[in-house]
């Protein structure tokens, strides 16, 4: 990236820690390969916070040369080393200096001052390069924004309420295509017979920046309409390529991994939930922007990854980003899809005084922290209840955040009633979860055997089943190794963890299987309806987890652990898993077990073919009956994204993306499978069809 000259001001001190060429090239070294994990504002993600009292905390007795050898043995996790002496020197003097430290005398290898001497908490210099720290800064490096490619939609048709609950089968409208969320396409012209003659009919190079390359491509009427990382939306026409129109809408960097999953579209808009927390509505046909409203402030450190859901008229959006101490929790929101009024939301975090507010203790407000919600939900038209899965509470570790009891409405699902948000039922899958093992993803509504039915699964690998109408729990599998439950009820869905995790404390390790990466992640499963069955994308690492002390005040929190990660016991070094379980009886059918694991969501087809991809670059289809390889090719860099199929004049096509970046699927293999190589470069969406006839 290329980045504007920045503005600085000068701490009064005695000593001088770096200079500002050094500090201004460890910050454009930050930007590129740290504030994915620890964020732009150096406020931490999955990563440790590195400005504050935290960081403080942790480095004020030690030394410059011990932050600078630290950073050069290392980081990053997947490649310590990489770096060399002096990228690591000028990643400490941004650190340093995002702290307070003084710019003047160059930073070396020997530099011996403690840090606290040094480091008065009042930043030095601007945390972003065009002298903002502030989430809504416009981006210095591209120098474009707004509509910069003009055209129109010819053949755009309005997307009516009724198209969303019964979409053609050629296009793909949504998320996980249906508001079941079953990633299912019922197009079959591509079959088991005639998969092994798919060629690749047009690519489509999209932005590269340092945000997570994980979209959907969303499309409509022989029009795909994809959003790229850094907020920017285009339009391309499906069947060949040709760019239509893009808007972009920035900012470029953003907190946390800076994806956009997936986009809507509703009557003649096209709607994205940005990566600063905004949601914005563009006109469909020449992608101007109709109206733009503000869901959270995120120098807060809120943030958006998934994107919205459509449902009579009114944008339900959740979000990431909740896990700094702050006056405000985390919502699920709801906004009139024609003006962008906020119409209701719901709490994900009970509040004090509330129904669940009990089941934090005396925590106040301020020190609840977690509760995301960023993964977008699905949707009952018949039952009208929306459900969505809520992540973990924050800090990780109970021992941190000091939480004994549920501490709701965490590690749940909800069912919601979108008309105004108010709670139908839910149902908690891990009370007072305790190791990032959450359960926030796709939740698929299935009807099977005379049974309304929510299937969900998460890091910990357990596949749930539930009573949609009620949320009364039904059965549950365990789809990887695990080892942090010692029982589950099997009549109530009760889980009990071994008691040295119950019994945890602060800054000694803690053994988990599965580690952070899943079991499963946000790359979303598919419900293959013909054959009845769940087709699951899953991961097979453990870890060890240390809880960080953590300042009790607002901005602090975060996640406050360090973790390390190893092979599963078992595996045979086989990260990815790829297996398939009969909807009624929970039995595993088949499985695909391979070293590099799998980065995209499955979608499968009613021509009985299943599509995923893989970070060794290899996008295949496989025989949803018995897991057989069918087809298979090798794309530009890592296969990652939520793969679709569509229909433009009378053709099938699938359609895929490769992409970079994201946290733990990306992170965890590239310590313990880093033999799999792929370039840092190579975000694009790929199409492809049967040869013409």
């Amino acid at each position: 990236m290329r980045y504007a000259m920045l503005a600085m001001t000068i701490a009064v001190g005695t000593l001088c820690a770096q200079t500002m060429e050094q500090a201004t090239a460890g910050r454009a070294i930050y930007m590129a390969e740290c504030s994915g994990c620890h964020a732009t504002d150096l406020g931490g993600n999955e990563a440790p916070q590195l400005a504050g009292s935290n960081f403080r905390s942790a480095w004020s007795t030690r030394t410059a040369r011990e932050l600078v050898s630290y950073i050069q043995t290392s980081m990053p996790p997947g490649d310590p080393g990489s770096l060399g002496e002096q990228n690591s020197l000028n990643l400490a003097a941004f650190i340093l200096a995002a702290n307070g430290a003084p710019l003047g005398q160059a930073l070396n290898a020997s530099s011996a001052f403690v840090i606290r001497s040094v480091a008065t908490g009042r930043p030095t210099i601007a945390l972003q390069a065009n002298g903002q720290a502030s989430q809504s800064a416009t981006p210095a490096s591209s120098g474009l924004k707004g509509l910069t490619v003009s055209g129109e939609v010819k053949n755009y048709v309005p997307v009516t309420d009724a198209m969303l609950r019964n979409p053609d089968p050629g296009d793909w409208l949504m998320i996980r295509r249906n508001y079941q969320a079953w990633s299912y396409s019922p197009l079959a012209e591509i079959n088991t017979s005639n998969v092994k003659q798919l060629q690749l009919v047009w690519e489509w190079a999209m932005n590269e920046s340092a945000g997570a390359n994980e979209p959907t491509p969303i499309v409509h009427n022989g029009t795909i309409f994809l959003a790229n990382t850094a907020n920017i939306v285009q339009a391309l026409d499906a069947r060949t390529g040709e760019l239509i129109w893009e808007n972009r809408i920035g900012p470029e960097l953003s907190n946390g991994q800076g994806a956009i999953r997936s986009l809507a579209l509703y009557q003649d808009k096209v709607y994205i939930a940005t990566t600063d927390v905004r949601l914005v509505a563009l006109n469909a046909r020449t992608g101007k922007v109709e109206w733009e409203t503000r869901i959270a402030d995120p120098a807060k450190g809120y943030g958006n990854t998934s994107g919205p859901l459509v449902i009579q008229g009114k944008v339900l959006q959740g979000m990431g980003g909740c896990d700094r101490y702050k006056d405000t929790g985390c919502f699920i929101s709801a906004y009139d899809a024609q003006t962008g009024k906020q119409l209701w939301k719901f709490e994900t975090v009970a509040r004090e005084g509330t129904p669940g507010g009990d089941t934090w203790g005396k925590l106040p407000n301020l020190l609840r922290a977690g509760g995301d919600t960023w993964i977008t939900g699905s949707y009952d038209p018949v039952l009208d209840l929306t459900y969505w899965g809520v992540a973990q509470a924050k800090p990780w570790m109970r021992a941190i955040r000091g939480t004994n009891d549920k501490a709701l409405y965490t590690a749940s699902t909800l069912a919601l009633r979108p008309e105004n948000g108010s709670l139908a039922w839910y149902f908690q899958h891990v009370p007072g979860e305790s190791l990032d093992l959450d359960t926030v993803y796709e939740r698929v509504l299935v009807d099977s055997a005379g049974q309304s039915l929510v299937f969900t699964i998460g890091k910990d690998g357990i596949l749930w089943k539930l009573d949609r109408k009620t949320g009364k729990f039904l059965d549950y599998k365990e789809t990887v190794f695990q080892n942090v439950f010692d029982s589950i009820d099997k009549r109530t869905g009760a889980v009990h963890y071994r008691n040295d995790i119950v019994e945890q404390e602060a800054e000694k390790w803690v053994d988990a299987c599965p580690s952070t990466e899943g079991g499963h992640n946000w790359q979303a499963m598919s419900y293959h309806q013909p054959s009845n069955q769940l087709i699951i994308p899953l991961s097979q690492t453990c870890m060890q987890m240390y809880g960080r002390k953590t300042d009790y005040k607002e901005g602090s929190g975060g996640t406050s652990a360090n973790r390390r990660f190893f092979e599963m016991p078992g595996t045979g070094g086989k990260v990815g898993k790829l297996a398939a379980y009969d909807v009624n009886t929970m039995k595993e059918t088949w499985k695909i077990e391979q070293r590099a694991p799998f980065l995209t969501a499955v979608l499968s087809t009613a021509g009985g073919v299943a599509f995923v991809g893989d970070l060794n670059r290899v996008f295949r289809a496989v025989d949803v009956k018995t897991g057989a390889v069918l087809w298979q090719t090798r794309l530009a860099t890592s296969v990652q994204g939520f793969p679709v199929s569509f229909r433009v004049g009378g053709r099938q096509y699938i359609a895929v993306t490769s992409g970079l970046g994201g946290g733990s699927p990306r992170q965890v293999p590239a310590v313990v499978a880093a033999d799999v190589h792929h370039p840092a470069n190579g975000n694009a969406l790929y199409v492809f069809a049967l040869p013409e006839k």
